[in-house]
């Protein structure tokens, strides 16, 4: 299904009925990444996954975009859709993007769950590499970008034994517009630290860290759930910084028990 919202066209689907979760994918995937949980929890759920400007089926514009620009476009699908609160599960870039919608739109927001990210602006070492993937990506091609990619996403237990993973994040990231890529990169390079805002968080907060991510490690998600009023912390075990598809069922269980624990 599609949507447009802020000049752009937004892809999306859209499946069952009850509290409404709000799926937001990382970079450089796309919505499809949210495959296992829509299929455990749209039973119970009503699941919404979108892929963000710039990724799969919406539109890919070239322009110098804000984090901020992204989560006006998740609130523009919530008014779409006639949904007044719903619950953020928000990994890695989605996280990003969830922290500049609690900051403009934390009204919308019954529950947050925060899996992958972290709080912290980039370093000017993490600003290098982002401006290197952009290169790599622009010189190069999206097949150079994937396979520079696959050791940050994925944990070695991952990589070691779950090849069809690996073809699966190697063949989204192939098939993604380059102009995403660039937007998205410049985006996250500019996005503001978000640490001062954690205290001002004020919904059930999930923070979920897999224990083998080295992108965003374990001491981040800490951080986070130390500094988020009543936030709880949950470790997935086996899984790198792509935890929801490393270990689904662990993930979901943690997904389910925290909606449930909603009620």
């Amino acid at each position: 299904m599609f949507c447009d919202a802020n000049g752009i066209r937004l892809a999306y689907d859209d499946q069952g009925s009850g509290v409404p979760l709000v799926f937001l994918h990382a970079f450089p995937l796309n919505r499809s990444m949210w495959a296992p949980q829509i299929a455990a929890l749209s039973g119970q759920c009503r699941t919404i996954a979108l892929d963000l400007r710039g990724h799969g089926e919406s539109d890919a514009p070239l322009w110098n975009f804000s984090l901020d620009q992204y989560a006006d476009d998740v609130c523009a699908l919530l008014d779409h859709l006639a949904i007044p609160q719903a619950i953020l599960v928000g990994l890695s870039m989605g996280g990003y993007v969830s922290f500049a919608f609690s900051r403009k739109y934390g009204h919308r927001l019954k529950a947050l769950v925060l899996a992958d990210t972290r709080a912290q602006a980039d370093s000017q070492d993490g600003r290098t590499g982002r401006f290197n993937l952009a290169q790599t990506a622009y010189g190069k091609g999206t097949g150079a970008l994937a396979e520079t990619m696959l050791p940050k996403l994925l944990g070695p237990t991952s990589l070691q034994h779950k090849p069809e993973l690996a073809e699966y994040v190697r063949h989204t990231i192939q098939h993604i517009a380059v102009s995403g890529i660039l937007v998205d990169l410049m985006a996250m390079a500019d996005r503001p630290d978000s640490v001062a805002h954690l205290h001002t968080i004020t919904c059930p907060t999930l923070v979920i860290i897999g224990q083998e991510d080295q992108t965003t490690p374990l001491a981040d998600a800490q951080l986070m759930a130390k500094e988020i009023p009543g936030a709880r912390l949950a470790i997935v075990p086996a899984a790198g910084h792509l935890s929801n598809l490393e270990q689904p069922d662990g993930f979901n269980k943690l997904l389910r028990g925290f909606v449930e624990g909603l009620r």
